[in-house]
């Protein structure tokens, strides 16, 4: 009997953990096998509320757990954040298509995040320390509201011995010694032969916005440009159309499209 494609897998949550004061990463295990491809996404629902899509931030070669980290802004997300270990949630998927890591070897990559957005990048960046003799040098320029808002601060001291990593924050405490300004002001220096060069956004609509035409600005090729589109997305299948963007499905055609593919759009960054 074909499986029914709206079924969630029973999933257990067996860990919490606070990245911020609005943003958490919840630990599940799924009591089926489960994998995805970095850049994909799922559905996650909590009975009694719905479900939403969200993009794994794990390590996608680790198949017996998966981790979804979440910022509370709205009504399902504030019930997952009342959530404890020992919950049980659903999960369905994995949906789209995720960051073409073959098109990314033998090239360098600058990766450039804001806020929550680290999270599909950092299942992206596991993926690429795993191999990382197919690449080349990898930057990331990260961007947060506050010091407090940083998410995976042990995991960014770590990254730091393979990955050029820059911060910068809109507003700093009397603690702050890095870069203030918006995640662009972190690119007004990059300085470096874009001839054999990638670039990879994910944030929220206005950060990719500003990002993508500061990339431009630099030099990259709207060819080069990777975005994280994860826009109106809602069943995952390419039914329900809420997705829609000109002539593709975000959830089947995306979340992940280069920019020449998508600069022409309509309402692109509402």
């Amino acid at each position: 009997m074909k499986k029914n494609p709206y079924q969630p897998i029973e999933t257990n949550l067996i860990e919490v953990i606070s990245e911020s004061p609005v943003i958490k990463t919840f630990v599940l295990q799924p009591k089926e096998g489960f994998r995805f491809n970095t850049g994909q996404f799922i559905e996650l629902s909590l009975n009694g509320t719905g479900e939403a899509p969200f993009t794994p931030s794990s390590d996608p070669n680790i198949s017996k757990e998966i981790e979804v980290t979440i910022m509370n802004a709205g009504r399902l997300t504030a019930g997952l954040h009342q959530l404890k270990n020992g919950e049980t949630l659903g999960i369905r998927g994995p949906y789209g298509k995720g960051y073409p890591l073959n098109e990314f070897k033998g090239k360098n990559i600058l990766i450039v995040g804001g806020g929550v957005g680290l999270a599909p990048l950092r299942s992206l960046i596991y993926s690429l320390l795993a191999d990382t003799s197919s690449f080349g040098k990898i930057y990331l320029c990260y961007g947060a509201k506050t010091p407090q808002d940083i998410i995976y601060k042990n995991q960014i001291q770590k990254w730091k011995r393979a990955i050029d990593i820059k911060i910068s924050v809109d507003r700093a405490d009397d603690d702050w010694k890095g870069n203030v300004g918006v995640v662009t002001t972190l690119l007004n220096d990059f300085k470096e032969n874009l001839s054999n060069f990638i670039s990879i956004v994910c944030g929220p609509p206005i950060m990719m916005k500003f990002t993508t035409y500061k990339l431009i600005d630099i030099g990259f090729k709207p060819s080069d440009i990777y975005l994280s589109m994860e826009k109106n997305m809602s069943c995952g299948l390419g039914k329900c159309g809420h997705c829609r963007m000109g002539r593709f499905y975000v959830c089947k055609d995306g979340p992940v499209f280069t920019f020449d593919k998508i600069k022409d759009m309509h309402d692109l960054w509402d």
